[in-house]
C-alpha cells in the first residue's frame, strides 16, 4: 500500500469514528443522542487512535495537513511529499463525511437543529470571536504537533505511540475543546464541510463560510510554532 492511499484510508476511518460519534450524539432519535462531550472527546480521541495504529507504520499517520508541514518544517517529512499527502486527506475526509450521512440517513430529517447538522461535519466557536478562535486552534495544534514530535526522541515499545497519541487527542478535546471544538487539523473541518455543502442532507442549512477559514488557518499556524520551537529545543 503506497504513503498516499495510507493518508486517505486513515483520515476517511478517522472521519467515520469522529463524525460518527459526534452524529450520534447530537441526531434526533439516535441511541446516543445528547451523550455529552465526554463521550464525544472520547470518541474522536479513538477516531484518531485506531487509524493510526493501522497505518502509522505506512505513512506515518499524518491524517492532518498542519502534522504533515510541522513534520516537513522540523525535518522529518520530505517538502516534495506535502501536496500528495494532503490531498489525499483532504478526499479521505470528505469521503468519510459521506459515509458518516449515509450511516445516519434516516435521521436527518429528524432533526431540526440545522446548526447541529453542520456540528456533526464541521466545527463551530462557542463564542464566535475569531481572532480569538484563531488563537484557541493554534494553541491545541501546538501542543498536538509538539508532542508528535517530541515522541520521536524517545524510544518506546511498539503501540505505546499510539495510545499516548489517543491520550492526548482525549486529553486536547477535554482541556482546550470548549471554545472552538478543536479541530486541530485543516482536512477535518474542510473536507467535512465541503461535503455538507455538497450532500443532499435534509433540513440543512448553511455552511457557515465565513467561518471556515479559522480551522484551517489556527492550526497550520500552530503547527509552524511548534516545528520552530522543536528544532530550537532538540
Amino acid at each position: 500500500m503506497s504513503h498516499v492511499m495510507a493518508e486517505f484510508l486513515g483520515t476517511m476511518i478517522l472521519i467515520i469514528l469522529g463524525g460518527g460519534v459526534c452524529a450520534n450524539c447530537t441526531l434526533a432519535k439516535s441511541k446516543g443522542q445528547n451523550g455529552g462531550w465526554l463521550l464525544i472527546t472520547a470518541g474522536w480521541a479513538f477516531a484518531v487512535g485506531l487509524p493510526a495504529y493501522i497505518f502509522g507504520g505506512i505513512s506515518g499517520a499524518h491524517f492532518n495537513p498542519a502534522v504533515t508541514i510541522g513534520l516537513a518544517i522540523a525535518g522529518k517529512f520530505p517538502v516534495g511529499e506535502i501536496g500528495g499527502y494532503i490531498v489525499a486527506q483532504m478526499l479521505g475526509a470528505i469521503v468519510g463525511a459521506a459515509i458518516v450521512w449515509l450511516a445516519y440517513l434516516p435521521h436527518w430529517a429528524e432533526t431540526e437543529d440545522k446548526a447541529g447538522k453542520l456540528g456533526v461535519f464541521a466545527t463551530a466557536p462557542a463564542i464566535r470571536n475569531l481572532p480569538a478562535n484563531v488563537l484557541t486552534e493554534a494553541i491545541a495544534t501546538f501542543v498536538l504537533v509538539f508532542v508528535i514530535l517530541g515522541m520521536g526522541t524517545v524510544k518506546a515499545a511498539d503501540g505505546i505511540g499510539t495510545i499516548i497519541v489517543t491520550a492526548l487527542i482525549w486529553g486536547l478535546g477535554a482541556s482546550l475543546g470548549g471554545p472552538t471544538g478543536y479541530a486541530m487539523n485543516p482536512a477535518r473541518d474542510l473536507g467535512p464541510r465541503i461535503a455538507h455543502a455538497i450532500l443532499p442532507i435534509a433540513g440543512k442549512g448553511d455552511s457557515d463560510w465565513s467561518y471556515s477559514w479559522v480551522p484551517v488557518v489556527g492550526p497550520i499556524i500552530g503547527g509552524i510554532v511548534a516545528a520552530i520551537l522543536f528544532k530550537m529545543v532538540f
